[in-house]
């Protein structure tokens, strides 16, 4: 499922973000969501997220 919309992701969740570093290649990065920082209920390259380990990116995937 695509992370474009904030109703969809849960802190807990595991998920696929890509960082900012990597939006050039679109790496992705996998986690579990801690915070949900996009206060809008969608947008369109993915809700912005911290992960438990402190990495922030927009959400591409979730598992």
């Amino acid at each position: 499922m695509a992370g474009n919309m904030r109703k969809d992701i849960k802190a807990g969740q595991k998920v696929s973000i890509v960082l900012k570093k990597d939006q050039r290649s679109g790496a992705l990065t996998e986690g579990v969501v801690k915070d949900i920082l996009t206060k809008s209920p969608e947008h369109p390259h993915g809700i912005k997220v911290r992960l438990e380990d402190g990495q922030v990116g927009r959400v591409k995937e979730i598992h």
